[in-house]
């Protein structure tokens, strides 16, 4: 069983742990689930979590009701995301939680995405526009802009978006035919190169943790 405490782990705060449906054990999130197994937990599956508090465990829920503490400020039934207030909101069509708030944002049928109300009818479909972008927490598109056009260097202090953007990826499950695939990357911020897991929102360099990144020319993604 991996401990978590009230405090949840280093993805989510929250005060219980989850009861893995694959093969029972538990944990504090399903990332921490996939990096000691060998398989993956499918968050939607899970029916039972245990209290940190008092150990009970339970059918998944928002409160315990044993000792009645809260496992998450936000709480999903259908993604079993526990975790602080966020301002997150489940999104039918995406399919997941995202992080908000709701009503500053809209779904991008053509994107697969949510979006800011901003850029309703002013941006171009993610999928074929020539200018590579991430697509931000906040729903800011986030161009090359961002980085100096001759040394590649994050022109700003990203680290406040690095943060959203971890938040973003650990709640967008890539489809199951990329889920086992990695890639090696050149960081562009400390030139580091690091061998990663393929994520199509972006990958996050293993020195300085940055998302400024870009795959190894020399390199193709290999299956682990």
């Amino acid at each position: 069983m991996a401990a978590s405490g009230e405090e949840g782990c280093e993805h989510y705060r929250r005060g219980c742990l989850l009861r893995a449906p694959c093969c029972g054990k538990l944990y504090a999130c399903r990332l921490c689930h996939d990096g000691a197994e060998g398989h993956r937990l499918d968050r939607f599956r899970v029916a039972e979590v245990q209290c940190a508090r008092c150990r009970r465990l339970q059918k998944a829920q928002q409160s315990c009701e044993g000792c009645h503490s809260l496992f998450g400020e936000y709480y999903c039934g259908i993604c079993h995301l526990f975790d602080r207030d966020k301002k997150q909101y489940h999104c039918a069509e995406c399919g997941i939680c995202r992080i908000g708030p709701k009503e500053d944002f809209f779904h991008c049928s053509k994107c697969n995405l949510c979006l800011s109300l901003s850029l309703r009818g002013k941006h171009k479909d993610i999928h074929t526009s020539r200018v590579g972008a991430h697509v931000l927490p906040c729903g800011h598109l986030l161009h090359r802009g961002y980085r100096c056009p001759l040394c590649m260097h994050s022109a700003l202090d990203m680290t406040r978006y690095w943060r959203q953007l971890d938040d973003e990826v650990a709640q967008t499950p890539m489809p199951t035919e990329y889920q086992n695939m990695m890639v090696e990357i050149l960081c562009n911020d400390c030139n580091a190169r690091s061998t990663v897991q393929f994520h199509l929102l972006g990958m996050k360099c293993t020195n300085c943790e940055s998302y400024n990144t870009a795959r190894d020319g020399k390199c193709r993604l290999t299956l682990e």
